[in-house]
């Protein structure tokens, strides 16, 4: 009977799963079954191998596989059918044509990336299922192969589904953007909403209760932005990043947000820095001055308040959602923001979304002179 050795160097362990019965050697087994139930196919191949029946050279394969986030597994005979599948088509988007060999890597790890995390989230949200036996007696293998038996294939299929949904979405964004003067100039709101104090905060909370509250934050703030027209771009715990090509839209989302947490007794103060400018997007994030710029204003915005910069202010102006501000006589700004508070959008015509208000110029680290503007909504009957 062949002996195979684990990737991260662990006993050898007999390809039909059995092992020679030393101490971990069952959780070894488990985790051997469990990948052969989700991979749905034996260990065959060496990495050698894989490249070899894929016709695909060794230093690609090898690229190929830590772009998606895998290590490097030496000459274990580690890899499957669906191995050597998936190299031959990303070798076969590049010698078609159709992508450069640069792309392909992106490609590679873009998707990796993304689906370690979904992997992470999803195991995160069944653990407890897969590591505590329902009844006193049941093995983890007991517990974990028949739930992951389960779960697969429908995780599978939703998986498919809602890649498909968000590459239409996408897609239709592109092809509206060609059509659109105002989108193909490359511009972006961007929103930075943090939790203050979040740090003290995590000194006192249990992990338990730290879990729930980060839980509700994000669920929160993500049906919101998704609702309103935005989008997630990634969480941080206790900051979420949001995009949207339409300024208004950014900055509906972002007042809802502080009224909505505002409501809840048992979340902190919100507050949310916006920039509106030209932003590199790559693999799903964002990038570029007007991100950082962004993030320098949520560090500066007071509790439960909306600081924008000044060419976010501009494009609420020109679109019509704020009413243009008169700054003959009010110098550089209102006031500190450190002292100000939203306007009660009393010089605001009726007919405007948002209230302007300017404040004081102040450095800014790594962007020189900046001067933020208090984003407010307008009172109905002013």
């Amino acid at each position: 009977m062949r002996q195979v050795r684990q990737p991260h160097g662990d006993g050898p362990v007999a390809e039909d799963g059995s092992s020679g019965g030393t101490a971990g050697s069952d959780d070894l087994t488990v985790a051997l079954d469990l990948e052969r139930l989700i991979l749905d196919a034996p260990r065959r191949y060496t990495p050698y191998q894989a490249a070899r029946a894929a016709d695909v050279p060794m230093e690609l394969a090898t690229r190929f596989w830590r772009a998606m986030g895998f290590p490097d597994i030496g000459q274990s005979r580690a890899l499957n059918d669906s191995d050597v599948i998936a190299l031959r088509r990303l070798a076969g988007l590049v010698e078609s044509g159709l992508l450069s060999e640069s792309m392909a890597i992106q490609v590679a790890r873009s998707t990796g990336q993304t689906t370690a995390r979904l992997a992470g989230w999803q195991m995160d949200t069944f653990l407890d299922n897969l590591t505590q036996p329902v009844e006193p007696g049941l093995t983890r293998a007991e517990v974990a192969y028949p739930l992951v038996e389960l779960l697969l294939p429908e995780l599978e299929q939703f998986l498919v589904y809602v890649w498909r949904r968000q590459l239409a979405a996408v897609t239709g964004r592109v092809v509206q953007a060609a059509e659109d003067a105002e989108i193909t100039s490359g511009k972006l709101a961007v929103g930075f909403a943090d939790l203050v104090g979040f740090t003290r905060l995590s000194r006192r909370l249990e992990e338990e209760e730290l879990g729930e509250l980060v839980e509700s934050f994000e669920n929160t703030c993500a049906d919101m932005i998704a609702g309103l027209g935005g989008r997630v771009i990634k969480t941080l715990g206790d900051e979420i990043l949001y995009v949207s090509e339409d300024p208004a839209t950014a900055a509906e989302i972002a007042l809802g947000l502080v009224e909505t947490l505002a409501e809840n007794d048992t979340m902190p103060e919100l507050r949310v820095g916006m920039a509106f400018g030209t932003v590199t997007s790559r693999m799903g994030d964002v990038f570029g001055t007007t991100v950082n710029l962004a993030s320098r204003l949520t560090s500066i915005a007071p509790k439960d308040a909306v600081l924008i910069d000044g060419e976010f202010a501009t494009a609420l102006e020109h679109n019509g959602s704020a009413a243009p501000v008169d700054l003959d006589g009010a110098g550089q700004g209102g006031a500190l923001v450190a002292e100000s508070g939203p306007s009660t959008g009393a010089d605001t015509a009726p007919d405007h979304r948002f209230h302007l208000q300017p404040m004081w110029r102040r450095p800014v680290r790594g962007l020189g002179l900046v001067e933020p503007w208090l984003l407010s909504r307008c009172t109905r009957g002013d």
